[in-house]
């Protein structure tokens, strides 16, 4: 028993327009809407934010984005701010992900000033590491979550590092279909534990929730959520599915 709540976070990554998403938002809410045990975040594109939270309105399920600028404003054609996303209700927000670390370059330097812009505008990061296969392949898997962590976390004080969410993605197993070991998983999360720890002192490294975020399924959600370091899952294909995203939901409540 932990006294972490779990957490399921849907990446919807690009895909669903703004009528897709309150549709899929409505399947959710339906059945899982006042769920007590999870917390659970849908995080849909841009374009969908203020439907789908209308859509959430009055319900537990919180509104999430998938990627944000750490200034406030200025000439930064095509980007969001942490204000802007505030502005529609939402509450957290995906940092580093892999896609945005391979696509568009982002270093850890450049999502560490996000984390630290999120949590100035009261906003709650879903921190994103994880190694590719390349890395761990060649045994670097470790020295690259460390990096990742520590990175992403520089100038996070320990009265705000509870309000981050790190998700451990194996870059090898998104999207893929494969999926680490329930071993390899559980080696990697209690490895970040340990490296909180080191950071800020073992009472808060148990407060922090760190997700699986390499292509949880409803098949392999049971054997995952009830590792003792894994508190959720950052779910990306399996979020785009009412079904398979209330299984998921369904899952962790009884891994709680």
């Amino acid at each position: 028993m932990t006294l972490r709540r779990k957490v399921i976070a849907g990446n919807w990554k690009m895909n669903k327009t703004a009528a897709d998403g309150v549709a899929l938002t409505k399947d959710i809410v339906a059945e899982i809407g006042r769920e007590a045990t999870v917390d659970i975040v849908l995080c849909p594109p841009f374009t969908a934010l203020e439907s789908v939270g209308r859509a959430l309105e009055g319900q537990s399920i919180k509104l999430g984005a998938q990627n944000m600028h750490p200034e406030k404003s200025g000439a930064y054609t095509g980007e969001t701010s942490a204000e802007m996303l505030r502005s529609l209700f939402v509450t957290h927000v995906i940092l580093g992900h892999s896609e945005r670390r391979t696509y568009f370059a982002e270093t850890d330097a450049f999502i560490n000033k996000k984390v630290v812009a999120a949590l100035a505008n009261q906003l709650k990061p879903i921190l994103c590491v994880g190694e590719t296969l390349a890395e761990r392949e060649a045994g670097s898997t470790l020295a690259v979550v460390q990096r990742h962590t520590e990175g992403g976390l520089a100038g996070v004080t320990a009265e705000q590092i509870t309000s981050v969410i790190i998700a451990y993605e194996p870059v090898w197993a998104i999207g893929t279909g494969k999926v680490a070991t329930t071993a390899q998983a559980q080696e990697v999360h209690a490895f970040i534990r340990d490296l909180l720890t080191k950071l800020y002192g073992a009472p808060l490294a148990q407060k922090v929730r760190i997700l699986y975020g390499g292509s949880m399924k409803p098949a392999n959600a049971a054997e995952l959520l009830t590792q003792k370091d894994i508190d959720g899952g950052l779910i990306g294909g399996a979020s785009l599915e009412a079904r398979s995203f209330i299984d998921l939901v369904k899952a962790a409540d009884a891994a709680s």
